[in-house]
């Protein structure tokens, strides 16, 4: 089965709401992981609108599984990110004024960039991965600048209705994972999957890791964390049986 990570930024939007001390993400992630989750992940953004330095440092005491922080390549976050030593980072953009990420990388248009702070983590052994939009010539150019994986972003595929526009949604993902496999790429997905969009994703065996928030931490609020987490690794072993 893929690992199921579980994107815990919405518990800190709930606490930065208020500058409270709670929810907790350590907490939320400690449960996320006694479910059943395969890894944690963050996005420690250059605002700080959710996920806190401390927070970071917490987690990876915390995190007995994996920890996966998403993050910008903004110097500043780099070399805190590379300190705390996660075991894997994804490289995603990054705009102030949007609500959350809205788009993959252009890795083409940031080969170097990118292909150098590629290199520092992979010194580190800290394993990368680019979030990018379905698309072959994006898949292409993050295999020349050196990443180990790419995550496919299902955010289009997610708002479509169903219909031929979700089908075609549906089909530009499979061929991007199809790609990335075929170049040796760890393929991973994420962005917007739900309980109900989950199964046409999850049938692709190349995909290896799924990064998934809103949804978990959204049904967490009626059913309670670790089912909700169970509820997910449940969906997704049904499409793969």
């Amino acid at each position: 089965m893929a690992r199921l990570n579980i994107n815990i930024d919405h518990v800190a939007t709930v606490r930065q709401a208020r500058r409270a001390q709670e929810p907790d993400p350590v907490a939320a992630a400690v449960l996320c992981e006694l479910a059943g989750a395969d890894g944690i992940t963050i996005h420690i953004r250059g605002d700080r609108r959710h996920i806190q330095e401390r927070d970071l440092e917490v987690l990876r005491r915390t995190v007995k599984t994996r920890l996966n922080v998403e993050m910008a390549t903004e110097q500043d976050t780099i070399r805190l990110v590379m300190s705390v030593a996660p075991d894997q980072v994804t490289f995603v953009p990054e705009r102030d004024e949007e609500l959350t990420t809205e788009g993959g990388l252009d890795v083409m248009s940031q080969r170097d960039v990118l292909k150098n702070n590629i290199a520092l983590f992979k010194e580190r052994d800290i394993h990368v991965s680019l979030f990018v939009d379905p698309n072959l010539d994006q898949i292409k150019a993050s295999h020349m600048v050196g990443t180990q994986a790419v995550e496919i972003n299902t955010g289009r595929y997610c708002e479509a209705l169903e219909g031929p526009e979700r089908e075609r949604q549906l089909q530009e993902i499979v061929n991007s994972v199809k790609l990335a496999s075929k170049l040796g790429l760890n393929v991973h997905a994420g962005h917007g999957l739900d309980y109900r969009n989950i199964g046409p994703i999850a049938v692709l065996e190349e995909i290896e890791e799924f990064n998934i928030g809103h949804a978990i931490i959204a049904r967490a609020v009626l059913v309670g964390l670790e089912r909700a987490v169970e509820e997910m690794i449940q969906a997704i072993l049904e499409a793969r049986s």
